[in-house]
């Protein structure tokens, strides 16, 4: 097959630019860790010797850094001068932690990717899968870090709201499960909200519950949240107000069974929560850069993850609202709709 050399350029383009994106996503996370950018929001226009006295790092390293990451966009270089700084765009991304479109955060998760990739590349070779639990720990910290600022964003302010009279009960005091939390920052933010209300954040990951309980001493939400380690199929407890997912549910082997679980647990008048990544029906019209990110995410972490429990369902990141409805409603509930949406999230109700 002849190679046309216009189409052979334009995609050496795109790797070009995939290799220097992919080289300078480490370097993000040491800014990060350094609180490089956050020195240089802070105190910008900034030399490297500037920016490297504030640290109290190496200049000769800094500079290099700080060119990489001109070169990427991410910081801005004044040649007249020879400082570099930040607009409030980038500060707003990179040096901000409770911003909703916070960027960092990702970064850990793709550098436990790279760790963990012979592991994943032997789970395609046996379909064996890989858990949750086997990936390095620098994904449950990058999975925080960038969910969280989302679920400051938009939790109480949105989501919740769009469910039918779930506000008003969580206001008055209301019984809550929260399935699959992780570090615990989604319990947390409403506990923090609702005072009268009781939580309990449930994770069959003993580390990310232990963490979330430390966390929760620090914010100081231990009158009304705990946190206990149980699956979604038998996590304790009847007659909650409102069961929560999120972003886990594509993550079970067995969906269903947890569907089934949560409509056992659930008062009569209850309320399932489900936020899952944003996606549309077919594959073609998922082909774009959000889709990239999470079909590349979901063949890395969240199918190998449900291959390696029992059933193995695989719905994947990008499953869409027909394929989530059928999971939700084989195990009881009546009513399913999409309650409100952002562009990297679908916010679903579910009632028994």
């Amino acid at each position: 097959m002849p190679v046309d050399q216009d189409k052979l350029n334009q995609f050496l383009g795109k790797f070009v630019a995939d290799a220097g994106a992919s080289l300078h996503g480490p370097t993000v996370l040491i800014g990060e860790q350094l609180g490089l950018y956050k020195a240089l929001a802070a105190g910008g226009p900034l030399t490297s010797e500037e920016l490297s006295k504030e640290t109290g790092t190496n200049e000769r390293l800094i500079r290099e850094w700080l060119a990489g990451q001109a070169a990427s966009g991410y910081v801005n270089y004044d040649s007249s001068t020879g400082k570099f700084s930040m607009t409030a765009e980038q500060e707003f991304t990179l040096a901000n932690e409770d911003s909703p479109v916070y960027i960092p955060g990702i970064f850990y998760s793709i550098a436990s990717i790279y760790k963990d990739q012979r592991k994943i590349a032997d789970a395609y070779k046996t379909g064996k899968g890989l858990g949750w639990h086997e990936h390095h720990n620098d994904l449950f910290i990058g999975t925080n870090k960038f969910f969280r600022p989302g679920y400051l964003a938009n939790l109480v302010g949105s989501w919740l709201p769009s469910l039918d009279g779930v506000v008003a009960k969580l206001k008055a005091g209301a019984r809550v499960a929260d399935v699959g939390c992780g570090l615990g920052s989604s319990t947390i933010i409403m506990a923090k909200a609702f005072p009268k209300s009781k939580f309990v954040g449930y994770d069959y990951h003993l580390e990310s519950i232990e963490w979330a309980r430390n966390q929760a001493v620090t914010e100081g939400v231990t009158a009304n949240a705990d946190f206990e380690q149980a699956y979604a199929k038998n996590y304790p407890g009847k007659e909650y107000d409102l069961v929560t997912f999120f972003d886990c549910l594509h993550d079970m082997g067995d969906p269903a069974g947890a569907s089934k679980h949560v409509h056992d647990s659930l008062k009569r008048d209850g309320t399932w929560m489900i936020v899952e990544p944003f996606a549309k029906e077919r594959i073609e019209e998922n082909l774009n850069p959000v889709g990239r990110v999470f079909y590349n995410a979901s063949a890395t972490i969240c199918v190998p993850a449900s291959l390696s429990q029992e059933v193995g369902l695989g719905l994947g990141a990008q499953a869409g609202d027909s394929k989530l409805r059928q999971v939700v409603t084989s195990g009881g509930f009546t009513r399913f709709r999409r309650a409100t949406e952002t562009p990297f999230n679908r916010v679903f109700e579910a009632k028994p």
